[in-house]
């Protein structure tokens, strides 16, 4: 069996138990212009995202993606992989960071596929494009739209069949061979990067402004179906991992800003 490395970046933004298995790296993200109560350069002891080629500087609005980026352009592992620090790939155990993947168990797989993804997150009543339209502001997608009639025409069709269904891959969770990450990353950015010159300033709330990582979350499936409908990726070279949560849900106000969003239009304003 071959000996792959694997580094798995935990995106957080405080001091938090972490993993002890050595894939993971801790990384602080928004790390840059950060102070403590005595006005010094907030240290939690990790790995801070505005070290070598990086955009921590846009994390207020990119979100955990300032993370995705330092991993792209500073780590050379033949596995590449982004987390959070309260939601990871595992089973769920009694203590949440018992069941969290370790690399033994990742180990054996890594020779049989190239890209890791979490399970498909399911909305049953909602297209993701309707979902997103009800949560956050349409045009935000609609305009990606145009970036990619403009730039990668090729994936239009695949854009639409995507945001038209009913589930798909969230919360930016992959593990993926690097030369697929540096394809994914060149993609995501360019996009990412046009959509903020086009958008330029906006008014919206800290947490509407995180729309990013939001439109990253949908296009990453584009990109990825589009990597199988051009053979690049096979289907079976793709692996769903199960997930899990450090903390607990709040799955009754998480619910009820569901059915709201739906029905009487109120966005999102907080996560849950």
């Amino acid at each position: 069996m071959s000996e792959y490395s694997v580094k798995i970046v935990v995106a957080t933004h405080k001091k938090y138990k972490m993993p002890s298995d050595a894939m993971y790296i801790p990384l602080h993200v928004g790390a840059e212009g950060k102070k403590d109560s005595d006005g010094n350069e907030l240290d939690l002891g990790y790995i801070k995202d505005n070290t070598g080629e990086n955009i921590s500087i846009l994390n207020p609005s990119f979100c955990e993606l300032t993370g995705l980026y330092w991993a792209w352009k500073n780590l050379d592992s033949d596995y590449i992989g982004l987390v959070h620090y309260r939601r990871y790939f595992g089973t769920k155990k009694r203590n949440p960071f018992d069941g969290i993947l370790t690399y033994r168990q990742l180990k054996p797989m890594l020779e049989c596929y190239q890209i890791f993804v979490p399970k498909k997150r399911k909305y049953y009543i909602e297209t993701l494009y309707s979902h997103y339209a009800h949560t956050h502001y349409a045009e935000q997608l609609d305009l990606t739209k145009e970036i990619l009639k403009e730039k990668y025409p090729e994936y239009v069709n695949t854009f639409d069949a995507v945001v038209n269904r009913t589930y798909g891959y969230m919360f930016n969770m992959c593990i993926m061979s690097r030369q697929l990450m540096n394809e994914y990353c060149t993609w995501l950015f360019d996009i990412l990067f046009t959509l903020k010159q086009k958008i330029g300033e906006d008014n919206l709330s800290s947490f509407q402004s995180r729309f990013y990582g939001r439109v990253s979350e949908i296009i990453f499936n584009v990109w990825l179906e589009q990597q199988v409908r051009d053979k690049k990726v096979e289907k079976d070279q793709i692996k769903e991992l199960s997930y899990l949560y450090t903390e607990k849900i709040n799955w009754k106000r998480k619910i009820v800003s569901f059915i709201e969003a739906k029905f009487i239009g109120k966005k999102y304003e907080e996560s849950f």
